[in-house]
């Protein structure tokens, strides 16, 4: 087993997609380190460099520029096959015409292990992401997540230094995306897995990662936990992409605080005086009655969807969307109440993040 503190690392990684001095380039001198053990999902929008990164990562694709690192070894000229590394697509190509176990064996026989030892290895495997008894079905006999669950077993009994998930869970549906999605988690923390893991869906990147690197346009807009993420976006792009983060304008003051409308916010950080924006998540305002230094609002809209309310509401700052959790105090459609603003689901970001 290597040691070092790096799973995979990439070391001003650029790709460009054809020859010549114009072809456009995937992605522009990238950097960044999945550190051994832990999982990090690649996040942005279709086109933004995330499905090139991670075929870089297995092999599929080679760099313009730069080096890529596994386990501590440059592995930048080296083809899948000399990587020791696994792919999971979304389309989890199956041998339908094989039963399970012997889909799960199939690349420890192809590297020349005796069938006895491959077959033990892969019930092995099959044990480990909960589908004991399913050795002799064919795929077409399990349900989505169970197919899922073999294409799991069958990238994990390679034993690969990376794994390595292409939107994993995209062709399921919502529920089982969740528990697909806090089993991939489960198994590798307990196998200490190194996980490279494509979404461009945000919750679930919140959900499995220990860290999250946003792409935008072939560059790392911001990397960090994904609270870290989620609390302080250092750009409208990321704080829009992070959930359904409302920009309003606002103006630093020298004290600290920052003015939005008729609300004093104060921000953590005190950010330089001068305009700035200000992302407001939905579940951050609180709706009043009554109270000094809160934004009037009037009610349009509201949905009862279970545990929360949505309400869109007419302001000074134009029409906003708010969820709430509390139920007991509904107001009306046309009611005026009075909006506050909690500290979480609020950041500030400075003018000079105003590159969009």
């Amino acid at each position: 087993m290597n040691h070092s503190g790096a799973g995979i690392e990439f070391r001003n990684i650029t790709k460009r997609y054809g020859t010549g001095g114009n072809a456009p380039l995937a992605v522009k001198g990238i950097s960044f380190t999945v550190p051994r053990g832990t999982l990090t999902t690649i996040l942005g929008p279709s086109g933004c460099g995330k499905t090139t990164t991670l075929r870089m990562i297995a092999g599929l694709e080679s760099p313009t520029a730069g080096q890529i690192l596994i386990g501590g070894r440059d592995v930048t000229t080296l083809g899948p096959a000399q990587r020791n590394v696994s792919m999971m697509f979304q389309s989890y190509a199956l041998f339908p015409h094989m039963s399970v176990a012997e889909n799960v064996m199939y690349g420890l026989r192809m590297s020349g292990q005796p069938k006895d030892a491959a077959r033990a290895k892969a019930v092995e495997a099959l044990r480990g992401v909960g589908l004991v008894g399913f050795d002799d079905r064919l795929p077409s006999e399990l349900s989505g997540g169970q197919q899922q669950r073999v294409a799991l077993a069958r990238a994990l009994v390679l034993e690969p230094e990376v794994l390595l998930f292409d939107e994993p869970l995209s062709n399921l549906d919502a529920r089982l995306r969740r528990e697909m999605r806090e089993e991939i988690r489960a198994l590798q923390q307990r196998l200490s897995l190194t996980v490279a893991y494509v979404t461009h869906d945000q919750a679930e990147a919140m959900a499995v990662s220990d860290q999250i690197i946003v792409m935008h346009q072939g560059l790392i807009a911001q990397s960090g936990s994904p609270r870290e993420l989620y609390e302080a976006p250092r750009s409208e792009f990321v704080a829009g992409f992070m959930g359904e983060a409302l920009l309003f304008p606002g103006t630093a003051r020298g004290d600290g605080t920052v003015q939005l409308g008729p609300l004093t916010l104060r921000p953590r950080m005190a950010p330089a005086a001068g305009p700035v924006k200000v992302a407001v998540r939905p579940e951050a305002w609180s709706i009043h009655r009554q109270g000094q230094g809160l934004l009037p609002a009037t009610l349009r809209k509201a949905a009862y969807l279970g545990a929360v309310y949505e309400f869109t509401l007419e302001t000074e700052l134009g029409s906003i969307f708010v969820v709430s959790s509390d139920l007991e105090n509904v107001p009306a459609v046309g009611d005026p109440v009075l909006l506050g603003l909690g500290a979480h689901g609020v950041s500030v970001i400075a003018a000079e993040g105003l590159a969009e």
